[in-house]
């Protein structure tokens, strides 16, 4: 499997293991098609952003595992996969992708709870007596 490009991207909890493979644009996460595992259409545009800018949407299928986190962030970790998978595929990709932010990791994290306090900055009602 010489023609297959790997890479892995990352968001809040989630990890996507993306295998781009020369083919139809067949789009598979988890065994499942993109439709099927990603319940909002808005979630798979973001997903396939890189292919409309570099223009390889027919030309390779992808196949991904991801684990983690939610839904968005299993997105945004898929499409970082995709975006650095191209890259491997054609360094001439580098620079459209950069531009349009899709190789930057999101590195924006859940914010640690605090103790005393029910949550990360939410306090608990303050009572006079």
């Amino acid at each position: 499997m010489a023609n297959t490009f790997q890479a892995v991207g990352r968001r809040k909890e989630a990890i996507a293991r993306v295998r781009l493979v020369p083919g139809t644009g067949q789009k598979t996460i988890n065994g499942k098609s993109i439709d099927e595992f990603f319940p909002r259409k808005t979630l798979i545009i973001d997903i396939v952003r890189p292919l409309e800018v570099t223009s390889t949407g027919d030309r390779y299928d992808i196949v991904a595992s991801v684990n983690g986190g939610g839904v968005t962030g299993q997105a945004g970790a898929v499409r970082l996969g995709i975006a650095r998978a191209l890259v491997k595929v054609d360094e001439s990709y580098r620079k459209p992708l950069k531009q349009d932010g899709l190789l930057t990791r999101d590195s924006r994290m859940k914010e640690r709870k605090k103790p005393g306090q029910p949550g990360a900055r939410k306090k608990f009602q303050f009572s006079k007596r």
